[in-house]
């Protein structure tokens, strides 16, 4: 029985818990509103489909794309603060890794995909924001074989986001564990961002019904792997660990910069297998994600993580966070 560095074994897993804690906590479930955005209220938003805008009435793809009848594609979520856009480069690397990865050759160049993203928001008039860019297999028939589709279409679409209430981000999240297990790599390798979110869908509902904001997703080991949306972290003794991406989890734009921000602050990241057990003991907690940021977690399956309060890790985390969003970026306007 091998005993890991965060002091904890892993001879014997609890079953996942789904169910609001007996606790008489306040319920923090996820708020997320995506808001058009206008600068008058009869505005719409301009949605870049295959090198033409549209308005967002009018923005249409084939009911046989088959992004829409089998999620075959994929996508990025990126944020853009204070006109520039964060780690653009990145996410693009990451999307053109997906696609390869699922046979789909993205018809540009990658220069024409950050000049689109980038027409994008201009033509929307923003600076702040966020841009959903998809990928999808194209126009095919109603069969699964993908040689039907000639084509892949793509998609850009940019608006602005709240994930939580800005109160999570002081006061932190409530999560549980989901009885919906991160599906395995030997199925669908985490590290493709797919259209098809339905493993994650399905552990969002368990959340929902709990009334948290967020769900622990376990691997078929019965490890910890992410949450439905985001990456984890823990804190023990002032060092900080993670799940190695081998656990299930994405490889997170906002994880790499957490680990950035630590080497920076001189800090040590573990990326090591974790348990509930080790989330339970945990000093502090908090997730990552483009949409959600970095955002504390107080409490998991009704236990209080620390003293129940953001910790001294995670603020930093965050105070440095938001001056990379606003100091570092891609510009959009020049």
């Amino acid at each position: 029985m091998l005993t890991n560095e965060l002091g904890t074994t892993g001879a014997v897993m609890e079953q996942p818990i789904a169910s609001p804690a007996t606790t008489t906590v306040a319920k923090t479930s996820r708020t997320e509103t995506l808001h058009k955005p206008e600068s008058g209220a009869s505005k719409q938003s301009k949605i870049y489909i295959d090198g033409e805008f549209f308005d967002e009435a009018n923005a249409k793809i084939s009911v046989f794309d088959h992004g829409l009848l089998y999620g075959d594609g994929v996508f990025e979520g990126i944020r853009f603060y204070g006109g520039r856009v964060f780690r653009l480069d990145e996410h693009l690397e990451r999307l053109w890794d997906s696609a390869r990865s699922i046979c789909i050759e993205i018809p540009m160049s990658r220069t024409e995909m950050t000049e689109a993203v980038l027409e994008t928001i201009r033509k929307n008039d923003l600076r702040d924001g966020y841009i959903r860019l998809v990928v999808t297999r194209g126009i095919g028939n109603l069969g699964l074989n993908p040689v039907q589709c000639k084509r892949p279409s793509v998609i850009i679409i940019v608006t602005t986001i709240a994930l939580y209430p800005e109160e999570v981000y002081r006061t932190g999240l409530n999560v549980v564990t989901c009885a919906t297990r991160r599906m395995s790599a030997a199925a669908l390798n985490p590290a493709v961002k797919s259209l098809s979110y339905l493993n994650n869908v399905m552990a969002r509902i368990e959340a929902n019904l709990a009334g948290a904001g967020e769900a622990l997703m376990l691997n078929d080991t019965g490890n910890v792997a992410e949450c439905t949306a985001d990456n984890i972290f823990v804190t023990k003794r002032g060092q900080i660990f993670t799940p190695p991406i081998t656990a299930g989890a994405l490889r997170g734009i906002t994880r790499s910069v957490v680990f950035d921000i630590a080497a920076e602050l001189g800090m040590k990241i573990v990326e090591q297998e974790i348990t509930r057990h080790d989330v339970y003991i945990a000093d502090e907690c908090f997730l990552t994600g483009t949409a959600a940021e970095l955002i504390p977690v107080i409490r998991v399956d009704g236990r209080t993580i620390g003293n129940g309060q953001p910790g001294a890790i995670t603020t930093r985390m965050i105070a440095r966070f938001r001056e990379l969003t606003r100091q570092t970026g891609t510009p959009v306007f020049r």
